[in-house]
């Protein structure tokens, strides 16, 4: 899409041409428009407008920036992994069980940095298992927010005993509806887990 000439522009928005030319000079550095001399300004259509890195980068620095956010991330993955579950209850094959198993045994151990990235490899393996690709690279793409979420709230739970030991409750009721093949169980206990 073209834009109008640098007058027409600066007189609409009531800046001067250098102010204007200044701006315009920023928007193209960064790759929003693109400048032909002689022929105009366009804006730039960016084909990888949703890549993992204009996602995920994003969303770290939010977190970062404002804790308030994790709840966001958390309606999120309450809406992917409900969905990814309830695949993974209809689809999982025996070695997709026994890959979501180890992980589980692996969310056990005592090492809270080890504990952590096995329950992010938990939720992953039933992505995995649900054999829908797009959730699965949904899953893939907030890997490291996952990540970040998955650390801070096993820290805080580490600090209280019966929260993690609900936890575990928590992840073998998502294992035991996804292994017995009832989608509508597996929906409901990863929902219940993330609540």
């Amino acid at each position: 899409m073209k834009w109008p000439a640098e007058r027409q522009l600066a007189m609409q928005l009531g800046v001067s041409r250098n102010s204007l030319r200044e701006a315009l000079a920023k928007l193209v550095s960064e790759g929003v428009l693109l400048s032909r001399r002689g022929g105009g300004t366009f804006i730039r259509w960016r084909h990888d407008t949703w890549s993992e890195q204009n996602i995920v980068q994003p969303l770290k620095t939010l977190m970062a920036d404002d804790p308030d956010y994790s709840f966001d991330i958390l309606e999120a993955r309450y809406a992917i992994e409900a969905s990814t579950a309830w695949h993974a209850a209809m689809r999982a094959t025996p070695g997709d069980k026994e890959k979501i198993q180890l992980c589980f045994e692996a969310t056990l151990s005592e090492d809270p940095d080890i504990a952590s990235q096995a329950d992010v490899r938990f939720h992953l393996a039933i992505a995995e298992a649900s054999h829908n690709i797009v959730l699965l690279q949904t899953m893939r793409g907030f890997f490291d927010v996952l990540q970040s979420s998955v650390k801070h709230s096993r820290q805080r739970m580490y600090l209280v005993p019966p929260v993690f030991s609900q936890l575990t409750e928590q992840h073998q009721a998502v294992i035991d509806a996804i292994f017995a093949g009832d989608a509508d169980g597996a929906r409901k206990a990863m929902m219940a887990h993330l609540s």
